[in-house]
């Protein structure tokens, strides 16, 4: 636990680096209140990502996928992802170079109720699929967006593997992660020594 008010579980993940991040929340007959973020407290674990962004987004139907995307050097993001409404399964890729993880991914449930939050470093390939509708994903970016840096890697590559818990429901997609590629295909920006 930290020290002040702000109190938080750290999970560590298979994947080093990404971590499951669940801030208290402190409830009475009203509600509850909750820090969502914190850089001292976050700090005091380790974690000195600097954000200079937040993002917020709305998906309408359950069964909606957007990913896997990551920003290449030098506008490569760390992401805190978390779930402002409804509920969603984040997932990250490690698409680093000579990772010993290269090609794993990791993926956990973020929701409204469960408060639970995933840091998603740089060298990541980051995608989730909503479970409710109306789905809200809020989060911070520790660089800009840099349209020129953009890429993608194809949600149901099966090298890879994702679960994405569809059943035989086809997801909802753009355009453009529809035709993404495969990881085999990606000439990755990463490489773990440099992330």
């Amino acid at each position: 636990m930290c020290k002040g008010t702000f109190r938080m579980q750290i999970e560590q993940t298979p994947l080093n680096g990404v971590v499951v991040i669940t801030p208290s929340r402190y409830g009475d007959h009203r509600g509850f209140f909750s820090e969502s973020y914190s850089a001292r407290a976050l700090s005091e674990h380790g974690i000195a990502t600097q954000f200079v962004q937040d993002n917020h987004s709305l998906s309408m139907t359950p069964g909606t996928i957007r990913g896997l995307h990551f920003q290449a050097p030098p506008h490569a993001q760390d992401k805190l992802v978390r779930c402002g409404r409804g509920a969603l399964f984040d997932v990250a890729v490690d698409i680093r170079k000579g990772s010993p993880t290269y090609g794993q991914w990791f993926g956990v449930e973020l929701s409204f109720e469960n408060g639970k939050q995933l840091l998603v470093p740089a060298g990541f390939a980051h995608g989730f699929v909503t479970r409710a509708p109306e789905t809200e994903i809020i989060y911070k970016c520790s660089d800009y967006y840099a349209k020129e840096t953009e890429g993608a890697i194809a949600w149901d590559d099966p090298d890879i593997g994702i679960d994405w818990g569809l059943g035989t429901t086809p997801p909802v997609l753009s355009e453009k992660d529809a035709d993404a590629p495969s990881l085999a295909d990606l000439d990755s920006p990463f490489t773990f020594e440099d992330v």
